[in-house]
């Protein structure tokens, strides 16, 4: 018997001990999140010496992962997996977002820094208010292409200079159906919005007309392959076209006259945020003056950061491949959300271009 009640005097010791551990362990996970803070972001998209930084003021650790779409970004997002704190999404991303309740509203109160946001990228028909999200870069969908290569004659002043013959196996699309498509339908005249099945079809016909003309379609490594001379001539951002004239000056930047896509990335905090007082902390640290323009100087993207643009280089600023003036944007055109059954024909058409494609 007294065997017995040592063995259960033992047993229930080490459950007490088991309990203890396990709580603490719980309470130290709780806390933990407050002190950890998941950005969820384009490629090459901030300058890493920014989250150093935010690390070191706020004592809150950065796990930082990247995507290489916008579907791609919502697909996990949407799924729940992994708890991000923040993420940078384009605006008919963001629109598609908020039909889904994925997003949490921002507190404007915990954004002092947002006086130094520009009034015309704020209060957009993707997200009036900004009650989701926070502008962050700004920029256009051109042509980027090599002077030296290609020699005189070639401006890419319209989008019908993409189907020269004479670009045979030169030309380097970027791996994104809205763009590509956009192409097509930028160079008939159409909508970049354009939901009519009949246009779309009309723009895929003639994207493959242009098959003879494409090296490649592919993602990051558009930049290498312009960069190394490779290729002659790509469609891309202007971000990363920047990218690649800073490495080669051979290299220059154009939209062209039909007009093409003027686009928006901002921050948001997904509904999955663990860390929402430090997922607010970080958005105001990047709306900072001195951090926005640190972060434009290393990206190559437009900032909307009114005061930040008084740090960056004149030359830079007033460079109207980078910053195009008011009466050029009015030429250019906002992604609208099209909805899932609509983007699914995009990419159906885009699919269709691709595999014309030898």
């Amino acid at each position: 018997m007294k065997s017995i009640i040592r063995i259960t005097v033992a047993i229930l010791a080490v459950c007490g001990i088991l309990f203890y551990v396990v709580n603490s362990l719980n309470q130290s996970s709780g806390g933990s999140s407050k002190k950890v803070l998941t950005v969820y972001n384009w490629g090459e998209y901030i300058d890493p010496d920014l989250l150093k930084k935010f690390e070191k003021e706020t004592g809150i650790h950065v796990v930082y992962e990247t995507f290489d779409s916008n579907e791609a970004m919502m697909t996990k997002i949407e799924q729940g997996g992994t708890k991000y704190d923040i993420s940078v999404p384009s605006e008919y991303t963001i629109e598609q977002m908020k039909e889904k309740d994925l997003l949490v509203e921002i507190d404007h109160s915990k954004l002092p820094n947002l006086k130094n946001i520009d009034a015309d990228f704020l209060d957009l028909d993707f997200d009036l208010d900004n009650k989701y999200s926070i502008p962050y870069f700004w920029g256009t969908v051109g042509v980027v292409y090599n002077t030296k290569l290609l020699g005189k004659g070639y401006d890419f002043d319209s989008w019908d200079d993409l189907w020269d013959p004479s670009l045979k196996g030169k030309v380097v699309l970027v791996d994104s159906a809205r763009e590509v498509m956009g192409v097509g339908l930028n160079s008939m005249g159409k909508s970049l919005n354009s939901t009519d099945s009949n246009e779309l079809q009309a723009a895929t016909d003639k994207l493959i007309k242009m098959a003879p003309n494409v090296k490649a379609i592919i993602g990051d490594e558009v930049t290498q392959l312009m960069v190394n001379e490779d290729a002659s001539v790509a469609l891309t951002w202007s971000g990363q076209a920047a990218d690649m004239m800073y490495e080669n000056e051979n290299l220059t930047y154009s939209v062209p006259s039909e007009g093409s896509n003027l686009w928006f990335d901002n921050m948001v905090i997904p509904r999955t945020s663990k860390n929402i007082v430090g997922a607010h902390q970080f958005i105001n640290f990047m709306l900072d003056p001195e951090n926005a323009a640190q972060n434009a100087d290393y990206v190559g993207y437009s900032t909307p950061n009114k005061t930040a643009l008084k740090l960056l280089d004149k030359e830079v600023v007033e460079d109207e491949r980078y910053y195009p003036s008011k009466e050029v944007r009015e030429n250019l055109h906002v992604y609208k959300n099209l909805g899932l059954e609509k983007i699914g024909e995009y990419n159906e058409q885009f699919l269709k271009f691709k595999m014309s494609i030898r």
